[in-house]
Parts: C-alpha cells; structure tokens; sequence
C-alpha cells in the first residue's frame, strides 16, 4: 500500500470494508442453491392455500392458540458494525445541534478519517470539503489510535465536527451558509505558579529530577542560558538553580507545565538570572535585571552534540594527517544527520564544497563577523545571498572531507582572524525597548523577589 501524503486516502485494505464491498459471483451453482428452497417455500404456499378454507376465523382464535411473536436476531452487517462511545463523553459540546445524531469515531491502528467516515455512513464529500480548510487540515490528515473525533450528523451530512487537539485546544468546524467553517477554542483552566530550587551533586538532571522538575522544563531553562553557560562542559558540582514556572490545571488534575516566569542558575559562583516578559507589541523574551536580553547574536554551539571532540587549538596535531596543524574552530560530536542552525543573523556567502572541510556553509554576519560550518552531510534549503535568522537549519552534521566520524567543525571570525567560539566575548541581542523598560521592572519586580527569596533559603539549607 502506498503511504498517505496528504488529503484523503483511498484505501479499500480495512477489513470491514472488504465484507460491505466484497462482489457478488454469479455462478450457476450459486443459483442452484438458491433455486431448491424457494421452489420449496412456494410448494408450502400452495398447500397452505388449498387448505386455507379449512382453518377457522382469526377472531374466533381461543387465546391461548394466538401465534406467538419471535424478536428476530440482528443481522450479520448489524452486529459486526463498530461500537461507539456515547455522547456523554463531552456534553458540553452537544448543545445547539438540534436532532443531529452524534458519534464519537475513536482512531484505531492504520485508520484515516474516511474509513471511519465509511464504516459511520458519513459523506466523504463532506470530509474532501473539511479537510482543505487552512486551519483544519493538519489535524485532520495526522491521527494517532485512541485519538477520538466527535462528529454530528443528519442522515450521514456531517453538521460539526470537534476534534481534541492537545489538553486545552479543540478543533470545531460547523457547517454555516456557506459551507464549512472551523475554530481553535481553548477550554477554561487553571494557571497556578509554582517554583523548585535544587541543587547539582552529580548532575543536572538528577538534580531536577529531585526538585521536582521535568526533563522537558530543564531542558527549556537550559535554553534560557545556553548564550552564557555551556550545560555540557561547565556545570560543576555545587551549581544550584532556581525555576519559577507555571502549571495548567483542569478541574483538580494537572494537564501540564506551562512557561518558565523566572529562573536563576548559579555557575561557579557566578550568578545568572532570567525574567519573561511579553511586551505591548507582542514580543516576547528573556531579560536580565538589567533589562538586557539573555539571549546573544550568536550561539556558542550552533548544533545539539553529544560532546566536544576537539577544541580550539593553535598547535593541535591532525588525526588524519598527522601533522601539527593549527585547529581554528570546535569540533562537535553529534550523529549523522543532526541539524545545524545559523548561529546568529547572517547572509549565506559560500555553500559547497571546500576540500578538507569537505561541504561547508559560509555565513557573513554584521561587525564584520564571519561563521564557518564544515563536514556537513548535506545542506539546508538556504542558497548563496539568502538571508538567514539565528537557529535556521543549514544544513546537517556529516562527515565529509577530512573527517574521522560524524561532527560539526565550527569557526568564528572577526575581520578574519580566527576567534575561539567558546571563549570569544559575544555581542548582546537588543535590550528592551526604553518605551517599555519601566512596565518590565515592574513586572519582574515580584519575581526578582521570589528568586532571592529562594537565594537565602538555599545557603540557609546549604549551611545546615
């Protein structure tokens, strides 16, 4: 079977199809078979009728002699049919439909929505209609099993359809005047704010894991502060770190992790913190209290890696060659086929191949700064004079030229003399704007509070 690329999928494999479609043969030993009791059931008739003037009026009939009524068994299509979950599972959504009769389809493995919308008697005209709608159509082609979609219908035209995008967000789509329209809604729920503080004993995650916090949450602290601290090299024993963040709540049962508000993390000695702040345009970012934002014009590594397997080294000798070689970059370890993202705004000067380096990405950024990506597998879709925005893909990690595994070798240079990219102070992103500076202070404000708050408890733990 050829695999689904989109719209609606014509596939006539799901096994309850196959019984409703399979096609009659017209053989003559079928109609043999069928001939023999029907010519019995009209010799039955004949004798019933010659006898009929024998049998005595109905409403002359004791009781008791009334011919019994016999239910009779549902048919073999009747009961193979799928069965469904009621309405009652959402309630709430059932209101204004009039006598629109509603089925939950609920996904199961390898099914699409038009085999549910077949197996339900639904119209796929409907459906072909529904799934080109802009804000629809992603949700309608990826389904999972046990992903269950609400339908109501009259007569098998579909009048709504609501689909449960994630814990908050449904999908709605109504059939209005003029065809099918559709809406994200978000369901009430809770924010509450919440904050963990730990500290590091033998590594990051274990220590999260202890205060409480998820993989997912410390990896987005992480990001909070990848342009200052290198989680892979630099975390020592003895860090601690402070997280404020929220949590969404639905009628007493968590649904999941929210933003992080606030966060603290202790490296070395060295004091780094972080607030959100959305400001009145929309924008929405990291800020130290100083009003500057955490994040830099360029990344200290432009790849997710596993770890560093050659650092910035003048009088390095050569795995391949041998030789004492000047190394002007970091190399990155990371598999085959690892993204690698422009380390900061920049144009493409060069893509292609560049001997040793094997395929290599160029990138001219302002302050007369240059970034080199090397090794690569293959490219990204960003030509020469494309512009590019930091943390666009460029291409992905190989091993190309002069290469002994798969890695990133990362350059940086400044009026092309060669920078260690690890080391090289880096030019801060813009810091917020003046005409929203004083509602940022006030915002934070609070928050800066709840992190020494949580500052002083952790030394008054620590000296314990």
């Amino acid at each position: 079977m050829k695999p689904n690329t989109g719209g609606i999928r014509h596939d006539f494999h799901d096994p309850w199809l196959k019984a409703r479609l399979q096609p009659r043969r017209r053989r003559w030993s079928w109609v043999a078979i069928g001939i023999a009791p029907l010519l019995a059931v009209v010799a039955l008739l004949f004798v019933s009728e010659t006898n009929l003037s024998k049998l005595p009026a109905a409403d002359s009939l004791a009781p008791e002699a009334a011919i019994p009524q016999v239910a009779l068994a549902a048919t073999t299509a009747e009961s193979a049919a799928p069965s469904f979950v009621g309405p009652e599972q959402h309630p709430e959504l059932v209101g204004g439909l009039g006598d629109a009769a509603i089925v939950d389809l609920l996904v199961g493995r390898g099914d699409t929505l038009e085999l549910l919308f077949r197996r339900n008697g639904l119209k796929l005209a409907d459906l072909a209609e529904m799934t080109v709608l802009p804000d629809a159509a992603e949700h309608l082609r990826v389904l999972m099993p046990g992903n269950e979609i609400q339908v109501a219908h009259r007569d098998g035209a579909v009048v709504s359809l609501i689909r449960e995008i994630d814990e908050i967000l449904l999908l709605e789509i109504r059939r209005g005047e003029g065809g099918f329209e559709a809406v994200t809604t978000a369901r009430d729920f809770d924010v509450r704010t919440v904050e963990a503080h730990g500290e590091i004993r033998t590594s990051l995650f274990e220590a999260a894991v202890d205060a409480g916090v998820s993989d997912a949450l410390t990896m987005e602290m992480a990001g909070i502060f990848q342009w200052d601290i290198d989680f892979i090299q630099d975390v020592r024993s003895g860090d601690t770190f402070t997280v404020i963040h929220e949590e969404l709540w639905r009628e007493g049962e968590k649904l999941r992790n929210g933003n992080i508000l606030a966060a603290e993390f202790v490296n070395r000695g060295t004091r780094f913190r972080a607030a959100r702040y959305t400001d009145a345009a929309g924008t929405t970012g990291y800020y130290t209290p100083e009003g500057l934002s955490v994040r830099k014009a360029f990344m200290r590594a432009p790849v997710e890696f596993t770890r560093i397997s050659s650092n910035f080294n003048p009088n390095r000798r050569h795995p391949v060659l041998n030789t004492i070689r000047a190394h002007r970059g970091v190399d990155y370890a990371a598999p085959t086929g690892t993204p690698v993202m422009a380390a900061g705004d920049g144009t493409v000067e060069f893509r292609g191949r560049d001997g040793g380096y094997g395929n290599v990405v160029v990138l001219r950024h302002g302050g007369n700064v240059t970034t080199l990506y090397a090794h690569l597998a293959r490219f990204g879709t960003a030509r020469v004079g494309s512009r590019v925005r930091q943390g666009d893909i460029i291409g992905h990690v190989g091993s190309t030229g002069l290469a002994t595994g798969p890695h990133l070798h990362y350059e940086y240079r400044i009026a092309g003399v060669h920078r260690n990219p690890r080391t090289v102070p880096l030019p801060p992103a813009d810091p917020i704007p003046a005409d929203y500076r004083q509602d940022f202070e006030a915002t934070a404000a609070a928050l800066w509070r709840r992190l020494d708050v949580n500052a002083q408890t952790g030394l008054a733990s620590a000296a314990d």
